[in-house]
C-alpha cells in the first residue's frame, strides 16, 4: 500500500483517512482472568487477530493517519459485532449474570465504538472518511486451506466502495503480483460488523468502510523479516 492509496477519492470530496483494529490484543481485564486462566483460546483465533495491531501500526505511521485500537480479547466482548450479535462474548462471558456483562459493554464495548463513530461524524463534514479497519485470519479454518493473502472486504452496494478496493487492489496487484488479493473473502464486507453499523449512518459519499483481512501466514513471514513496513508501504 502506497501514500496514493490514501489520495483515492470518494467522489469530489477531501478523503480522510483513518485506521482501526478492534481485535488488537489478547489481554483480558484483571476480574475476569479467572474464567480464562489455563485457556488456550487466547492465543487462537478466537482470541486475537494475530498480527493485525502490529501491521496496523506501521500502516497509520506510514500514512500518517489515526488509528483506534483495542487490546482486550474478542472472547470478552467483540468490538465488531452489533450488540444484539450471538458472539458478541464467548461461551463463559454469556454465562454471567446479565448486570456483569452489561458492565462490560459499557466498559470496554461502548466507549470504544463511541470514540470511533465520533471521529466518522467529525469527518464526514469535512469529506469522506476512508475507514481501513485491520483485521488477519488463520490461514486453515476446520480443515480449508484458505487461498488468499489479503482478502479487502466492502459493500457491493456502495459504488464508492466497489471503486476503492479495486484500485487499492490493482494497486497492490501491481507491486506484488504474486499477492493473492481477493475480494469479500474469506468473509463477506457487509457482515455483521463496525463498519457495516456506520454505513448505515452515512452516505456512500461521506463513509468508505474497507475491511483488510491479512493472512496470519503472510504476516508472520514479513513480521519475522522485519520488512512489513517496506513490503506493504
Amino acid at each position: 500500500m502506497t501514500r496514493g492509496a490514501a489520495r483515492i477519492r470518494g467522489g469530489s470530496l477531501r478523503p480522510i483517512l483513518f485506521f482501526s483494529c478492534e481485535h488488537g490484543g489478547n489481554r483480558i481485564p484483571a476480574p475476569l482472568r479467572p474464567l480464562f486462566r489455563g485457556s488456550r483460546l487466547l492465543a487462537s483465533h478466537r482470541g486475537i487477530d494475530v498480527g493485525a495491531l502490529h501491521s496496523a501500526r506501521i500502516l497509520a505511521a506510514e500514512l500518517e493517519a489515526p488509528l483506534f485500537y483495542s487490546d482486550v480479547s474478542r472472547l470478552v466482548v467483540d468490538l465488531n459485532r452489533s450488540l444484539g450479535s450471538p458472539s458478541l462474548h464467548c461461551a463463559r462471558i454469556q454465562a454471567l449474570p446479565e448486570q456483569e456483562r452489561r458492565a462490560i459493554v459499557y466498559e470496554h464495548y461502548t466507549p470504544y465504538r463511541r470514540t470511533v463513530a465520533e471521529h466518522v461524524a467529525s469527518a464526514v463534514k469535512h469529506g469522506t472518511a476512508i475507514h481501513l479497519s485491520i483485521h488477519s485470519f488463520a490461514p486453515v479454518f476446520r480443515g480449508e486451506v484458505r487461498d488468499s493473502d489479503i482478502g479487502l472486504l466492502f459493500d457491493p452496494a456502495r459504488p464508492t466502495e466497489v471503486r476503492f478496493a479495486r484500485a487499492l487492489g490493482r494497486r497492490l496487484k501491481g507491486v506484488f503480483p504474486d499477492l493473492r488479493v481477493r475480494s469479500n473473502q474469506p468473509y463477506q464486507g457487509t457482515d455483521d460488523g463496525q463498519t457495516t453499523d456506520l454505513r448505515k449512518l452515512h452516505p456512500e459519499s461521506r463513509y468508505v468502510g474497507i475491511e483488510i483481512e491479512f493472512n496470519q501466514r503472510k504476516l508472520r513471514t514479513w513480521i519475522k523479516r522485519g520488512s512489513l513496513a517496506r513490503e506493504m508501504s
